[in-house]
């Protein structure tokens, strides 16, 4: 993509997101996207085929953002709660300039078959650099080897548990939000310490394995 592609592009996603803050996301068409930018109804659609398609492209950067920003920090960082912690928290500063369309955003993506599905099909390479993100948070961690390969993507949905509450988080600043991630980041990092143990490991094995036959 040449540099007037890329910027005509960024102009769409920038312009709708706009929109979908000032009008709300069901109010807001690519119609009215593609006016507002300056440009035909056919280009926009060039580069975004529908709305969902902006709202996973807004998806992408934010977690392409909150890697970023998550792995800086973790440089300093050695313990497994700080850097879940700083995990969480970079996705939560990626996210925070869209929370007054959030519940719009988790609507949007609710059904099965939508783009935006953070489980579907349509969004599974922006899940996995996602699920990334926890990877690189537990390594050089001591986590017991039977655990070690899920727990990325246990930790990813714990942060998506995360994000469904600051949608619903009208605190200043969401800091309820910045509360639990604080909280529960250390007693995330306690409980895999204390999986090994023997009276705890055989009940996380079981749980691990129904996760897998659910899964299959």
């Amino acid at each position: 993509m040449d540099s007037k592609s890329a910027h005509t592009k960024a102009k769409v996603l920038e312009t709708a997101l706009g929109m979908f803050r000032s009008k709300g996301f069901a109010k807001t068409t690519m119609r009215a996207i593609a006016a507002e930018a300056g440009i035909s109804l056919g280009s926009a659609y060039y580069y975004y085929a529908s709305k969902d398609e902006l709202v996973l492209e807004l998806y992408r950067e934010s977690v392409a953002e909150q890697r970023a920003a998550a792995s800086t920090g973790m440089r300093g960082s050695s313990g497994l709660g700080d850097r879940i912690k700083l995990a969480m928290h970079a996705g939560i500063d990626a996210l925070t300039p869209y929370h007054g369309f959030g519940g719009t955003f988790i609507s949007s993506a609710l059904p099965p078959q939508s783009a935006v599905n953070p489980f579907g099909e349509a969004s599974a390479e922006v899940r996995e650099n996602a699920i990334g993100i926890f990877r690189e948070a537990v390594e050089g961690a001591k986590i017991p080897a039977f655990l070690r390969a899920q727990l990325p993507e246990l930790l990813w949905l714990a942060y998506m548990g995360v994000v469904l509450f600051w949608v619903y988080d009208h605190s200043a600043n969401q800091r309820r939000t910045r509360t639990l991630i604080d909280g529960a980041a250390p007693l995330i990092a306690k409980l895999v310490s204390f999986s090994r143990l023997p009276v705890v490991k055989p009940l996380v094995e079981e749980a691990l394995a129904l996760k897998t036959k659910v899964q299959a």
